[in-house]
């Protein structure tokens, strides 16, 4: 039995492990947006506030709401550019009435959403996995190399930075044991951090210029306004969504030994719905699993749902007190960067596992992981190649969790023999 002080330092290094995916959202659209200082500030602490009760309403045990997986939430990078868009050619309150409209349509579609689990066998959610991870390694390099964009991009200190986080947390997983252990990828950032602050890389302007208390205000950009074509937008962003919260929800069954059961998903995406019409209100942004937080769990061992709540109310402060928040954002890059290899890396080795597991040399299945992982990672790696299409496509295509999905899906099926022995079908059987 963890004791509170154990639980709450494992939730801040899952708030820590997602902090950077999830700050980044605001950031961009804040800038794209031409935000003033004071709206910025406030969509950041929206954002923190929402990921937080997001969290918590994923984890609940009730009747039709929460997975009961130990799954933290935040905003989709997928919503960034129509959201950009929307708000562009109309107005912010525009953006969030059609996130309201598409989070209710989130609850409601999520039984329905459900009846398709049973085309994911485990050739499929073990090629998804695999997928999620490799599709994030790229991210972890750019923040090892210093964050994408930044001037001082591949610079030898932000190698040597990462590096050093990198080699700290593998120490750690290799000498240390029990709880030390499990907090391994939080020292690795608390020493990378340390040491990045003697070299002058932390900057601390920020948390000086955060006011301690922000009430988060629902309608803060004014009264949700109606758009068919931004509900339109909105919605298909949601599904996206769903398809990526159901690798995650399959992965975190794998990594925790359970089996994930059709109406554990339901439920889940169902919080998630009610999360998204949460941020519409709060003008905050839609919410998914997020599969950052899976290699997490692995590299703990610690696979309670006390710690994701805990992660949860540890936002919901963060939200509250600016400042405090700010103190997170001092990390560098370059130290993030460290610690998400060996995170993202985690979550590949779970698909592989569970590949593994599925028999990959069983008739046609090979053709369908290889053809499936190719297209899905090829889809993350060079995004730029659905350039010319038009908007909605690029949605889809431009992410490679839901493109090597439905080459998986449609592989599996245009590949399953009926003279072949029927392999069991459905995430419980797969996990």
């Amino acid at each position: 039995m963890l004791s509170k002080q154990k639980v709450a330092a494992l939730g801040l290094q899952h708030v820590l492990a997602m902090y950077a995916g999830a700050v980044i959202v605001p950031l961009i659209v804040g800038g794209a947006l031409n935000l003033t200082p004071a709206q910025m500030a406030y969509l950041i602490a929206a954002d923190l506030f929402t990921c937080g009760i997001a969290t918590i309403l994923q984890v609940m045990n009730t009747k039709y709401f929460g997975s009961r997986l130990p799954v933290v939430l935040g905003c989709t990078f997928t919503a960034v550019g129509p959201i950009i868009a929307i708000a562009s050619t109309s107005n912010l309150a525009t953006a969030y009435g059609a996130i309201i409209i598409s989070g209710i349509f989130v609850v409601l579609a999520a039984p329905l959403y459900g009846k398709l689990l049973k085309f994911f066998p485990t050739i499929v959610t073990g090629t998804v996995v695999t997928i999620i991870g490799l599709s994030l390694i790229p991210v972890g390099m750019k923040n090892a190399a210093g964050g994408d964009g930044s001037a001082d991009f591949g610079a030898p200190s932000n190698l040597l930075l990462a590096l050093v986080t990198f080699v700290i947390i593998l120490l750690i997983n290799r000498f240390a044991k029990g709880f030390i252990r499990s907090i391994s990828v939080l020292l690795g950032l608390a020493v990378g951090t340390i040491i990045a602050y003697g070299f002058g890389m932390v900057d601390f302007s920020p948390v000086a210029e955060a006011s301690w208390v922000s009430v988060v205000q629902p309608f803060y950009f004014g009264v949700p306004q109606i758009s068919v074509v931004a509900i339109a937008t909105m919605v298909i962003v949601n599904i996206v969504s769903m398809v990526e919260s159901t690798g995650v929800y399959l992965a975190v069954g794998k990594t925790t030994g359970q089996k994930v059961e059709q109406k554990q998903i339901v439920n889940g995406l169902r919080s998630e719905g009610v999360a998204i019409t949460l941020g519409g209100i709060f003008n905050a942004f839609p919410y998914t699993a997020f599969s950052q937080n899976v290699g997490l769990l692995t590299l703990s061992r610690v696979k309670s749902r006390d710690v994701i709540f805990a992660a949860g109310a540890i936002m919901v402060v963060l939200g509250l007190l600016p400042k405090l928040a700010a103190i997170t954002t001092i990390i560098p890059s370059a130290v993030l960067g460290g610690a998400m290899i060996v995170m993202f890396g985690s979550v590949a080795v779970s698909g592989i596992s569970i590949l593994a597991e599925a028999n990959v040399q069983k008739g046609n299945n090979l053709m369908i992981v290889a053809c499936s992982i190719a297209i899905g990672l090829g889809s993350a790696v060079l995004p730029e190649m659905f350039s010319q299409l038009p908007s909605f496509a690029r949605m889809l295509l431009e992410n490679g969790i839901v493109t090597g999905s439905i080459t998986a899906v449609i592989l599996n099926l245009l590949f399953s023999s009926k003279d072949e022995e029927p392999e069991k079908i459905g995430a419980a059987e797969a996990l």
